[in-house]
């Protein structure tokens, strides 16, 4: 294995890659990296992080629908719990 840099780690707990790594990984401000711990070491590698809905499209539009309705009113919490089932 081959040490291309060494670094030294802040009382923070962080480490600046450096800049040789960066350029030969392309990392650029904001990018994102994982770590890997493996028996022999840290294995370090560039990722994308995306977003993901806690909701289902069917779950957003019964949301929608609730929010679209703001303000009405139900005789009893059984005609709201009707009302809910239906949607």
């Amino acid at each position: 294995m081959t040490i291309i840099e060494i670094t030294k780690m802040t009382s923070k707990g962080q480490v600046t890659i450096p800049n040789r790594v960066r350029k030969i990984l392309h990392l650029q401000v904001g990018s994102s990296v994982a770590f890997t711990v493996t028996k022999h070491g840290i294995i370090l590698v560039p990722c994308e992080v995306t977003t993901r809905s806690p909701y289902s499209p069917k779950e957003w539009k019964k949301i929608e629908k609730l929010a679209s309705e703001e303000g009405k009113t139900f005789p009893s919490p059984d005609a709201a719990k009707k009302h809910l089932d239906k949607l």
